[in-house]
Order: structure tokens, then sequence, then C-alpha cells
């Protein structure tokens, strides 16, 4: 009989470990080891036991696996285990990550049985999976933008905004009763975190389409906002977003 394959499972989810550890027990491979519920407790496991293969979660406390295979300094075969979604597990597919979607089933573990006996499982490249990860992560939802109010510090509801301007080094929310908020997020990180409703006008200016009255072309290819706030603002869009602005709204 070949040699077993020195395992560890790393995994905050008690359910989900001890069914993995319950499947891999019907196959004359695997010697699980080890447990661990986070990265750092597997990355002392890793470096003590030297396995040859872990299952590892992606999202965990204290310290998740992508953090945790940077660290590692004895490499075993990677095998992922995750709660992606399928559409979001193509990405995997097409690097050549072997991954186990949960709950994970018998007959997907089948495949990466398949591949550790021939040996084509392997060591990722973190950086491409870092990157693979945060295209499927779905942004998380901002429904506030901190201000400064004096010496306190106040939340601004998206849809109270009419538009953001920055102007020399600080930004400022316009909101819907025609007054202005200081905030310490830089246009660009606004531009890249707000909803897809907020859009870039001009280098100075993202917009709330959803606080648009009127849009009106202007005779050098850039449009004209008239806004819903109470002082009826105007803004221009530069030429250089205008090709965009006049596609997105159909101009």
């Amino acid at each position: 009989m070949s040699t077993l394959l020195k395992t560890i499972i790393i995994d905050d989810e008690v359910i989900g470990l001890q069914r993995l550890k319950r499947l891999l027990g019907t196959y004359q491979l695997f010697d699980v080891v080890a447990e661990a519920s986070n990265g750092r407790e597997g990355l002392e496991l890793i470096e003590s036991l030297k396995p040859d293969v872990i299952f590892l979660d992606i999202e965990m406390p204290v310290m998740n696996g992508f953090e945790m295979l940077r660290l590692v300094m004895h490499h075993p075969k990677v095998i992922f285990t995750t709660a992606f979604d399928q559409y979001a597990i193509k990405a995997f597919e097409e690097n050549s990550i072997d991954y186990l979607l949960k709950p994970i089933e018998k007959e997907r573990l089948d495949l990466t049985v398949h591949k550790l006996q021939s040996a084509t499982a392997f060591t990722p490249d973190l950086h491409v999976l870092q990157s693979l990860i945060d295209s499927i992560k779905p942004k998380a939802e901002i429904k506030t933008i901190t201000v400064h109010l004096g010496d306190k510090i106040m939340l601004v509801k998206l849809e109270d905004i009419a538009f953001i301007e920055a102007e020399d080094k600080y930004v400022f929310l316009h909101d819907l009763e025609g007054l202005s908020h200081l905030t310490d997020f830089t246009l660009n990180h606004l531009e890249q975190n707000l909803p897809d409703h907020f859009v870039r006008v001009h280098r100075s200016f993202i917009l709330n389409i959803e606080s648009i009255r009127e849009i009106r072309k202007s005779f050098n290819g850039s449009l004209v906002f008239t806004l819903k706030d109470k002082i009826a603002t105007r803004l221009n869009s530069s030429r250089s977003y205008s090709s965009n602005l006049r596609e997105r709204f159909n101009i």
C-alpha cells in the first residue's frame, strides 16, 4: 500500500471540518494528523508537523488562508475549501487552482484525490490567487460617509448627497440641502467604493445620478447637469469623461 499523505485540515467551521475529515477517511490515502480553526494555528501546525497536503479555508478569523500561506516556510500541496458561489469558482478553474466548494460532496472530492495521486495539485501563486479573490468578492455595501463638523464626526447618508467635489487637498460632500461637508476620503477612493449610481463626471466631481434633474449637451461636447438640490447646482462634465457619460445616459 502506498504511503499515506500527512494531512492537516484548517477551517473555522466545525461542522464542515468534521464532514471533510469523515470523507477523507473513506480513502486509503490521507492521515489527518491535526486540525486548526484559524490561520495562526494552522501556521504553527504546518511548521511543526510538515504535512504533505492541507485543506485550507479562505475566510477565517485571526488570520485568513492567504495571510497564513504568505508566512509558511514549509510548502505542502494546498486544496482550498471555499463558500464562494459557482460563478466565482470559474476563476479558480481557469487558473488550475484546486478547490472544494462547500458543502463538500464526495463526487467532487474524488477529483481532488485523483489530482493528488497524479501529482497535478500544487501550491498556488499567492499574487494570482489574491487578485482572483479580489475580483470576485462583492464590494461591501456603503450606506453612509463620515464627515467632520467642528470637533464632531457625523454620518451622511448616500441618498442625501447630490455630488462630491475635490478642491485642492480637500474633498467635500454637497447634500441636497445645499450644504457642504468635509470628509477625509479621497475622490479616487470614493469612486472605487461607492455604488454604481455615483459616477465620475470630471477630475474634480463625482455625481449622484439620482440627484439629476436635467442633462443638456454643451457646445464643446461636454454635458451640463442640473441637480435637484435646493440651490439647483449646475455641473459640467469634462470632455475626457463625456463619451462614457453619453453612453451611460443614452444621449
